[in-house]
């Protein structure tokens, strides 16, 4: 089941997926679109990623659906039986399946299906960060675009029972007992009442199943799993201001985090007054929480795909918000407007947002064609090594970094 946009129902009619084609016979690059939401919300007809964008480009476009939530990432097994062994991965098989078709049908639609680019944002980076570590599914596409992504949102297999029991316990309270004859409708109320007061972070996603995925797939990219592949990846400076708000006066709680339990993050987030000691108590928790969900992932993911044998370019995304309350911002989310090349018009620095925007999308369009990102205005981008960890630092005067933020970098060493 998805959720649809403000004003819409849900349904469980909800495994579709849209494509936009340029004009003419191809063959054309394919990008399929995986959209964010943390798992819980979202939908593949998002106006900002509308696909006919790409299409004007020379791209054939495809955003997907998929199921959220307790449909696609609660474990039934334990509550279940065993035939229900795998179901956390659900909302992952139906990416497959989408990937599946596009290489049977997008030639249909002047696509290319060995030139093949899954991308996405947040949730739908986390996923691609998953596939990547799936072998299953490595002859479905050929590069990877992860937008504040990484590919530690997964449990343990242990870990997503515990979940599975924790969400019947909550869903026997309501004195409701036939999980497979429940409205789903009831499921999603039942599922917002256990997000409210489980005690972790995001507690449905994907798990170890011993099927789909047997080791963590940060492991498994290690060990070769996309070798040969290309992948574009990076964070934004600020993404946690986005959730915990650009003035976070309160302590982080565990329920900020997506990967740590609270007494492991404190122990890093002691030491960040050291590495950055001109900056107040707010921004340091909004840094700290966005090295623990996005950047440090992300980071493991990079160097996982090149030690598995694979090329990457890495960024981060500096370009912040001129205007409202997350002035000053680089901020989760912000990235998609621009790699869209859809700009505010709105914002107090709308001619260089503009001009921010046109040069992110031409550089995501070069790597979606094979290419090596690029655009005018940007200096040359050089491929990802873990000995000097080179950065396109992505701004209004755009730069390339070696080894940025290497002190924050060492205090991580082993945490995750």
């Amino acid at each position: 089941m998805q959720a649809g946009a403000p004003g819409l129902a849900h349904s469980e009619d909800c495994l579709y997926l849209n494509v936009s084609a340029p004009q003419g016979e191809g063959p054309f690059p394919v990008l399929v679109w995986i959209h964010g939401g943390g798992f819980l919300s979202g939908h593949s007809f998002d106006p900002l990623t509308d696909g006919a964008v790409m299409a004007k480009q020379g791209v054939v476009c495809v955003t997907v659906a998929y199921r959220l939530g307790v449909f696609g990432f609660l474990d039934m097994e334990p509550l279940l039986g065993e035939q229900y062994r795998g179901s956390a991965n659900n909302g992952l098989r139906d990416l497959m399946a989408a990937l599946e078709w596009v290489q049977e049908n997008i030639a249909a639609f002047g696509g290319d299906p060995s030139h093949v680019t899954i991308g996405g944002e947040s949730a739908g980076a986390k996923l691609i960060g998953i596939l990547m570590g799936i072998p299953a599914a490595q002859p479905l596409f050929h590069q990877m675009i992860s937008q504040s992504g990484g590919a530690e949102r997964i449990w343990s297999q242990s870990h997503g029972a515990e979940v599975a029991l924790g969400f019947e316990k909550n869903w026997l309270k309501r004195g409701k007992a036939d999980l497979l004859s429940a409205p789903a409708t009831e499921l999603i109320r039942a599922q917002g009442d256990f997000i409210a007061k489980w005690p972790e972070h995001f507690p449905l996603r994907s798990a170890i199943d011993g099927i789909l995925l047997s080791k963590l797939p940060i492991a498994t990219i290690a060990n070769g799993s996309t070798r040969g592949k290309r992948l574009l990846i990076g964070t934004m400076r600020d993404e946690s201001a986005f959730f915990i708000g650009p003035h976070p006066q309160r302590p982080v709680s565990a329920g900020d985090l997506g990967n740590l339990p609270l007494e492991s993050f404190g122990k890093v987030f002691n030491h960040y007054h050291a590495v950055y000691p001109e900056a107040n108590d707010e921004l340091l928790r909004i840094r700290s929480l966005t090295a623990e969900e996005y950047w440090l992932p992300s980071m493991r993911a990079v160097q996982a795909h090149e030690k598995g044998g694979g090329k990457s370019w890495l960024y981060r995304l500096d370009f912040s918000e001129s205007s409202g309350p997350l002035r000053g911002y680089a901020y989760h989310s912000m990235d998609v407007r621009l790699v869209w090349n859809k700009p505010s018009l709105t914002v107090e620095n709308a001619a260089e947002e503009a001009a921010m925007s046109q040069q992110i999308h031409q550089a995501w369009l070069g790597f979606l064609h094979g290419k090596v990102p690029a655009s005018p205005g940007l200096p040359t981008w050089p491929e990802f090594h873990s000995d000097t960890r080179p950065t396109m630092i992505l701004d209004s005067k755009s730069r390339v970094e070696l080894s940025p933020q290497e002190q924050e970098l060492r205090l991580w060493d082993g945490v995750l």
